[in-house]
């Protein structure tokens, strides 16, 4: 006769008696909890994000944007015409993850968005157009498609559009990792901004941005990139470069025909911002990336063409400028339908700083 074995999630279910009743009210009135009441939601066997894998739209994003800067003024108060990417699974909250914030913001012509500055890192990255300059820390930073440009935690910023049209990007941060970890400070700057000129070049980029150079005068490492723009035409020449290479037979690429950069501060090698990492993806028409599962939020942004993206077990289609997130452990991969280019951010920093972080790659045929 075969032993009957307990399962172990039954091993310490006690009997139901007035004394345990009366154990639990205890409990309650003091504030504590039985940690075997609730093990398997304190400690699952995987990750079990509230976040949802979720494509947002720029068909629909872009028309609400230019709608909003007919409707909505920009001034002290709002701050900012950015509207927050709000994932279905966050309860409400205007948050593409548990710990990063997606928008976008739309600037009209000729306005100005006052400065001010807060202890959440920041970044914008231009889909299209041009026009507008962020003034960070005194430092005016021209805006121009396909350039990704910086505001570090603690930096007064603001914007100006010194042009008849109306400019919409997406912007970055970390709030809700800062807002989890009660970090958050924030501060009132100037009504408009400290520098309205129109540089071709920030004084950051003309003493940073040469490749391979740093300047000896205040060399130091720095938290966060000193760099205010990263330019389109370095970040296009550099995944251009890499796939020529794959096809002269070098090892140039993360996988066949996918190209890949990092955005890095150069004081350090590592990433711009100790809680979000920057990259940029292309892959040749037809390529696709593996099956991946990882710990931690990914955000990508349709640059230009389309392809297919499978968030869990539900394929895309996406196409320029659709925003999609990819929540802690959800399968995903991405295959390019023509040549497809991806912006991407990501909260990896943090959890390698803490050592959580964790990839899994399915193999395949390919």
């Amino acid at each position: 006769m075969s032993e009957t074995v307990t399962p172990v999630e039954n091993a310490m279910q006690p009997e139901d008696t007035p004394e345990l009743r009366a154990l639990y009210r205890g409990f309650e009135e003091n504030h504590l909890i039985p940690l075997w009441t609730q093990l398997d939601d304190l400690m699952p066997q995987t990750p079990q994000p509230k976040a949802l894998p979720w494509v947002w739209r720029w068909s629909a994003l872009r028309p609400l944007a230019e709608r909003a800067g007919d409707l909505v003024p920009v001034g002290r108060g709002g701050e900012r015409r950015a509207i927050g990417l709000a994932n279905p699974g966050m309860g409400g909250r205007a948050y593409i993850s548990p710990t990063l914030w997606a928008a976008i913001q739309q600037l009209g012509p000729r306005e100005t968005a006052p400065e001010h500055r807060h202890s959440q890192n920041a970044f914008r990255f231009v889909t299209s157009g041009e026009g507008v300059w962020t003034v960070v820390n005194g430092d005016p930073v021209r805006m121009s498609r396909g350039d990704f440009l910086l505001t570090p935690g603690w930096h007064f910023h603001g914007h100006h559009n010194e042009t008849d049209e109306s400019m919409t990007w997406i912007d970055g941060l970390d709030i809700p990792f800062a807002y989890q970890m009660d970090s958050g400070f924030f501060e009132f700057g100037s009504e408009r901004v400290t520098d309205e000129a129109t540089p071709n070049f920030s004084r950051s980029e003309r003493l940073w941005a040469h490749p391979g150079l740093l300047p000896l005068a205040g060399l130091r490492r720095t938290v966060s990139s000193p760099i205010g723009a990263y330019r389109w035409e370095h970040t296009d020449a550099a995944l251009t470069d890499q796939l020529l290479l794959e096809g002269e037979g070098m090892p140039a690429t993360v996988g066949p025909g996918h190209a890949a950069v990092r955005f890095a501060n150069p004081t350090t090698g590592g990433d711009v911002m100790p809680t979000i990492r920057a990259q940029f993806h292309r892959l040749r028409e037809g390529a696709s990336t593996p099956v991946r599962q990882e710990v931690g939020s990914n955000v990508y942004q349709v640059f230009e063409g389309t392809g297919r993206v499978l968030l869990g077990a539900t394929e895309h289609t996406v196409e320029h400028g659709d925003i999609f997130v990819v929540p802690s452990w959800c399968r995903f991969r991405v295959q390019a339908e023509t040549r497809l280019d991806l912006f991407h951010f990501s909260d990896t920093p943090i959890f390698e700083g803490l050592g959580l972080y964790r990839e899994f790659e399915e193999e395949t045929d390919r």
